[in-house]
């Protein structure tokens, strides 16, 4: 369509020059004494066509006369612009490929061309963003020979470098070499120094999902058990770990927590820091409990603490391994002396859903023991003896069967339940 368009509007050009021309009988007259000129208009036209498209062709030539200097320097400054870019690509490469030495060697190369634009009075929009790449990229092989001075140099050139005004109008420049400081700290084992260097970053940059990476290990580094939970739910909150990883990192960062404390206030005051779904965690919350024992605390909260795990134990069997379940009745068993009616109802009524389990066999068997109902242990504790997988609570099985039988004055039964837990493997 377009071409028909051009064609038809070429005819009617072609038209009006033919209708103008052709009749055309006007004659121009130039007095040059003593002569006289006449020119028909048409030439006359033509010529002053002629002139103009001549002169245009001049001037455009001088024009590209005049400017082959300015083209020349144009030329050399983006052959040097282009060997800084290739440098600094040639440093990455090497970099990723392992070549450690070459690359720094190249990212040097880089800020030695960059000087030397910089000294042509070039002004490259990116020079600023190249200085901090080219030492970030010395820094990052340095670190990978070993070479801590030059490291720390370059690092030291790159903040310079990402501090000056320029740096505004691109921040993440800077965070991002504060990020790699603080992963170096890491690798020097230095988690106080990555901890500094995180908390430079500014309050957005510090929930970002690398950041906080960085800053649950440095924290678990450190021994911050608490910052490094905190992180850790932050973490998981933010999809960083699939929902079992979150739960494994959580979880044991809450067991340590708990297993920090060296009395019972201080344990108080570390189960006040978890959140309702880490006490709930079967792990967590049988941990507190014997830790409580061990500490001489107050066993009725630390049952207290054991009871959702119980109901879960109770309503979902399943749900719990055999290792939890065995710790569960090991918390239950070291707090009987003082367990109260509404515990051993609870014991009772479960032994009773399910009688062949030999965990709440041997809990429920202990319990009568402690109560004084002799009868009834000594048949719990046997059952429990024969089925109880566990060595430790096998053989604890046994003594106590072996203590009844003393209290009877049974000398037999007696040397065959000591004979029995003796023959128990240790746990």
């Amino acid at each position: 369509m377009r071409a028909a368009l051009w064609f038809l509007a070429l005819f009617a050009i072609a038209a009006a020059v033919a209708l103008f021309a052709g009749n055309n009988q006007g004659t121009i007259t130039v007095f040059w004494p003593p002569w006289r000129v006449d020119l028909s208009l048409n030439l006359t036209l033509l010529i002053l066509l002629a002139a103009f498209v001549l002169m245009h062709v001049a001037l455009r030539a001088l024009a590209a006369l005049f400017s082959l200097p300015r083209q020349a320097r144009q030329w050399r400054l983006q052959q040097k612009e282009r060997s800084v870019h290739a440098a600094l690509l040639d440093a990455l490469v090497q970099l990723m490929a392992g070549r450690f030495a070459r690359s720094r060697k190249a990212a040097q190369a880089a800020l030695v061309q960059e000087r030397t634009l910089s000294a042509l009075d070039a002004q490259l929009p990116q020079a600023q963003q190249i200085r901090v790449l080219a030492h970030l990229l010395a820094a990052e092989s340095a670190q990978a020979l070993q070479d801590r001075p030059a490291r720390d140099a370059h690092l030291q050139q790159a903040l310079n470098e990402s501090a000056e005004r320029a740096a505004l109008a691109s921040p993440e420049t800077r965070e991002g070499v504060q990020l790699r400081a603080a992963r170096w700290a890491l690798d020097d084992r230095d988690a106080p120094a990555a901890l500094a260097r995180l908390e430079e970053l500014p309050q957005g940059a510090q929930r970002r999902t690398l950041a906080l990476r960085l800053r649950l290990k440095a924290a678990r580094q450190d021994r911050r058990t608490l910052e490094a939970l905190e992180t850790a739910r932050l973490l998981s909150k933010h999809r960083a770990f699939s929902d079992a990883a979150a739960q494994s990192i959580v979880r044991g960062l809450a067991t340590e927590l708990v297993t920090s404390a060296h009395d019972s206030a201080q344990l108080l005051r570390a189960w006040g820091e978890l959140e309702p779904v880490e006490r709930e965690m079967p792990e967590v919350a049988i941990h507190a409990a014997q830790r409580m024992v061990a500490l001489r605390g107050d066993l009725t909260l630390a049952r207290a603490w054991l009871l959702p795990v119980w109901d879960r134990m109770v309503e979902q069997p399943r749900s719990l391994g055999e290792s939890l379940r065995v710790r569960l009745v090991r918390a239950l068993e070291a707090g009987l002396d003082s367990v109260d009616a509404e515990w051993l109802a609870r014991i009772e009524a479960a032994q009773r859903n399910d009688p062949r389990d030999a965990n709440l066999q041997y809990l429920a068997g202990m319990a009568c023991m402690k109560r004084q109902l002799w009868g009834k242990a000594q048949q719990l504790l046997t059952h429990a003896g024969l089925a109880l997988q566990d060595p430790g609570l096998h053989r604890r099985a046994w003594q106590a069967l072996a203590q009844l039988a003393e209290a009877r004055d049974d000398t037999d039964q007696a040397s065959a339940a000591w004979k029995r837990a003796a023959q128990t493997e240790n746990p």
